[in-house]
């Protein structure tokens, strides 16, 4: 948890036997693929603003709350570290004038991830993640605990079914 702001700081570290790191960071990485597998999506997708990548997301949140939109970046790299292949992925909210908030929809204002995925040495991948976000509103202790306790970690279980499903799909 933040301590000046009461939020949290999400980390997850786990490994995904039966999917190569490459396909984990292609599934990561398609949007509309994305919309198929998670079912917190309520829409998705990207668009170039002033020669920028710039993603729309909309998340939706469990009645009675107010759903949550985000505008971020992202980046994917594929690097090498001492003979290791690590794939890394950047993503940080932005505010762009094409992008207005919707009524009736909170804004992320503060959103930031990293997302580092390398090979467990067999036919696997071992996955890192940090997030933080910062939803506004007043979120019941309720869905914080939820979202910490099983959201969050479910986020590995869903993109390793998602990625067992990927190349059926496309």
């Amino acid at each position: 948890m933040k301590k000046q702001s009461g939020l949290y700081e999400y980390k997850i570290f786990g490994g995904l036997d039966d999917i190569p790191p490459k396909l984990c960071a292609d599934v990561y990485m398609d949007l509309d693929f994305r919309k198929k597998w998670d079912r917190y999506v309520k829409e998705l997708y990207e668009e170039t603003y002033d020669g920028e990548k710039v993603i729309y997301w909309e998340v939706k949140y469990p009645f009675p709350l107010s759903n949550r939109d985000y505008v971020y970046i992202r980046e994917r790299r594929e690097m090498d570290v001492d003979g290791r292949k690590i794939w890394v992925v950047l993503a940080k909210s932005v505010a762009v004038p094409q992008c207005p908030e919707k009524p009736g929809i909170i804004r992320v204002k503060s959103y930031k991830q990293s997302l580092v995925i390398e090979s467990d040495g067999k036919a696997g991948c071992k996955v890192y993640m940090y997030y933080f976000d910062n939803p506004g509103g007043k979120i019941p202790s309720w869905l914080v605990n939820w979202a910490a306790k099983s959201g969050v970690p479910a986020f590995l279980k869903d993109i390793q079914k998602a990625c067992l499903n990927y190349s059926k799909t496309t």
